[in-house]
């Protein structure tokens, strides 16, 4: 299986680098990681609605370049939908028993997405109504990912 982890902007703090970097190297045992960094838009402060707007839509365009069409793609968005653990594992396992190897998690910059990524997607999940940094939101969605791995191979986990 092919994960890819598509995000806006780059990781500027080293303690969330060495974090990302160990969960990278444990999935290495389960599936086949990518994660693509696309350049973020410089949000001015008191941005308008359509300045907001473009610049999401920016993001959007260069988000949506990376996803292929066979893509089965899974967008972090705050009305989504919220799993537990095993929940995120069996909907992984379950992908996979249907034959959608490549699987896209898109979790967009500081703006959220644009609609027309959210359109695209073909799941949208949610991991809290909280807001958290976009940089954060990566390591927790790796260490969910490697814990859903743990899951379907039935080997131990932290619960």
């Amino acid at each position: 299986m092919k994960i890819t982890i598509l995000c806006v902007g780059k990781i500027k703090e080293k303690f969330y680098t060495h974090a990302i970097d160990e969960y990278s190297k444990r999935l290495g045992k389960y599936c086949k990681l990518d994660i693509i960094q696309v350049q973020d838009e410089k949000t001015p402060d008191n941005a308008s609605a359509p300045v907001e707007d473009n610049i999401k839509r920016k993001e959007a365009e260069r988000i949506l370049k990376f996803i292929k069409d066979d893509a089965y793609v899974i967008t972090l968005e705050i009305n989504g939908e919220m799993l537990d653990s095993v929940s995120l594992a069996n909907h992984i396992n379950q992908l996979g028993i249907n034959g959608k190897s490549n699987i896209v998690f898109v979790i967009g910059g500081s703006l959220g997405l644009h609609e027309s990524v959210s359109r695209r997607s073909d799941y949208k999940l949610s991991f809290s109504k909280m807001t958290f940094p976009h940089q954060l939101m990566r390591v927790i969605l790796l260490e969910q990912i490697y814990r859903s791995f743990r899951i379907i191979s039935n080997e131990p986990y932290h619960k």
